[in-house]
Order: structure tokens, then C-alpha cells, then sequence
């Protein structure tokens, strides 16, 4: 376990997908990151790559051939390498081998950093291209917060604040995890979206059409919140378990298939591509106050 620590708060990261594990805010004692109830949901904050959401069949389609994935790929489940480590930042390297080949055929080294500074996180992406083709991938972030903050209170005390008052128009997934072609506009009040134990009985609200990029996690009881801003990052999905204590702010480049049939990696839906000898970066920051 690695783990960083400042005046304002202390993150863990543990190697098995290089995935974050704690969030504590020192001044208020409070852990915001979900411990991963095996009962409810086993995961903290799992990394997503070489793929967001589901494949059709659980494939990929690779120049003419299939290659079997795992919804939201494979390095989730993945041990990585620590390369640098400090108190305040860390750089976890996860390199291909002839295991990450079976699923996905290129030649890449995926590295996440963090880093804090006073009461900010930032998660970076970097992918490597280190192929003598173009790479093509998505990249993008599931961590899960603890709702409510403190005892006493309930999961319908809190909302999610939107940067910019909008539309918030989610697209339907099937039961099978895929996109429907249908969508439903969620109610909203104002900027807040309201937290309901029932919000999510429909799988996660993906939004692929916001001028946002920051959202909050907000109570009107008290004035402490979870801010995460996702600049580089189109699609956003908004997910919990129902029922379950806690609410995932998942910022995304690349997203689940449609229903129908099987594309070329190229052609799926917001895919991401780094040219040979490139490398290409994104970031998102979680920031407590």
C-alpha cells in the first residue's frame, strides 16, 4: 500500500489496479472514499482502461479479430508497478505483456499519478504508445463516495451539484449493460440533482452532452462537500448500487456499446487513439472542502 499524506488529507493506493483505496480528510476525521463491503460493492475506486462499460459479447474487434475483454477492461484486476513514490505523489506503471495481449493487442505502458496539494487530488492518465501503430483505447475513472458524511444523516440529505444549470439528459443502457438508442431527461432543481435511494434502480445516469465539468456532492445541513472537476473528460456517468451508501462520480473518455452489431475499435462510440511514439495524458482532481 502507498500512501500520501499532507496537512489536509491522506490517500492510499493499493498496487492491484492501482486503485485508490482511502480518502481521508485529516481536519474533519471523515473517510470519504466507500470501503468496499464485499456485501454491497467490492471496489473503491477501480481504474478503467483499455475499455469503458461493456463490449458486445464481451469482445473486442481488433484489424478483423476478436479478442475477449471484461467489462471495463482488464487492468482493474492487474497489479502495477510503483516507479516513483513520495510523500505527495506516487506513479503506478501497469506495462503490456503477453497476459494483456490475449485481451488487447498493443503495446502500451499505462502509468496513473497522483498527487495532492492541500486538500486536492489529481489522478492522471498517461498511455504510452509504445506499438509501431496508432493505439486506440478508452480511459476513465469509478471512484466511490461515502453518503452520507457524517452519522445521523441520510442518503437523501445530499445532492449532486452541476457546474452550469442544464439539461441533464441520460442515455438508457440495456439490462445486458449496453446503450438502447433511447434517452431520458432526469429531473433536476436547478443546478442540484437530488439523491434518492431509487436514483440508480435503472443502472447509472450517463450523460454524454454536458457543458459541466466540475459536479460537488453537497448537503444542505453543513457546508463540507466532495468536488470532483473532469476538464479533459466529454462523458460523465453518475452510478450507485441501489440502496447502497455511497455515489460513484465516474468522469469518461469512451463509453459501453450500443446495442447491435460488433465495430471496429476505431469506430466505437468516443474512442481515443495515441499515434506511434505519442503519449497522451488526462486528468481529473478530487478536491475536499
Amino acid at each position: 500500500m502507498t500512501t500520501l499524506e499532507n496537512e489536509s488529507i491522506r490517500v492510499s493506493i493499493r498496487p492491484k489496479g492501482a486503485e485508490l483505496t482511502s480518502i481521508l480528510h485529516k481536519p474533519s476525521g471523515i473517510e470519504h472514499l466507500w470501503q468496499a463491503d464485499p456485501m454491497v460493492w467490492n471496489w473503491h475506486a477501480p481504474n478503467l482502461f483499455p475499455v469503458v462499460g461493456g463490449c458486445l459479447n464481451n469482445q473486442l474487434l481488433v484489424d478483423g479479430k476478436t479478442y475477449p475483454i471484461e467489462r471495463h477492461g482488464f487492468t482493474r484486476q492487474s497489479v502495477f508497478e510503483t516507479i516513483e513514490s513520495s510523500t505527495t505523489h506516487a506513479v503506478f506503471q501497469l506495462r503490456s505483456s503477453s497476459s494483456t495481449r490475449v485481451h488487447y493487442p498493443y503495446v502500451f505502458e499505462f502509468q496513473i499519478i497522483y498527487e495532492i496539494e492541500g486538500p486536492r487530488l489529481t489522478v492522471t492518465y498517461r498511455i504510452v504508445n509504445e506499438d509501431t501503430k496508432t493505439v486506440f483505447f478508452s480511459v476513465g475513472a469509478h471512484p466511490a463516495f461515502n453518503v452520507p458524511f457524517y452519522v445521523n444523516e441520510e442518503y437523501e440529505d445530499y445532492f449532486i451539484e452541476f457546474e452550469k444549470e442544464e439539461p441533464l439528459e441520460t442515455h438508457m443502457l440495456s439490462a445486458a449493460g449496453y446503450f438502447t438508442g433511447e434517452t431520458k431527461l432526469i429531473p433536476t432543481e436547478g443546478n442540484q440533482l437530488p439523491l434518492t435511494r431509487h436514483l440508480f434502480d435503472q443502472d447509472a445516469l450517463v450523460f454524454k452532452n454536458l457543458t459541466s465539468r466540475r459536479v460537488a456532492i453537497r448537503s444542505d445541513r453543513h457546508n463540507h462537500s466532495v468536488t470532483v472537476s473532469f476538464p479533459d473528460f466529454p462523458y460523465l456517468g453518475l452510478w450507485a448500487k441501489p440502496g447502497a451508501s455511497f455515489v460513484c462520480i465516474e468522469p469518461w473518455l469512451g463509453c459501453a456499446d450500443s446495442e447491435g452489431a460488433l465495430k471496429p475499435i476505431q469506430q466505437k462510440e468516443a474512442i481515443q487513439q495515441v499515434a506511434e511514439g505519442d503519449v497522451f495524458e488526462a486528468a481529473f482532481t478530487v478536491e475536499i472542502a
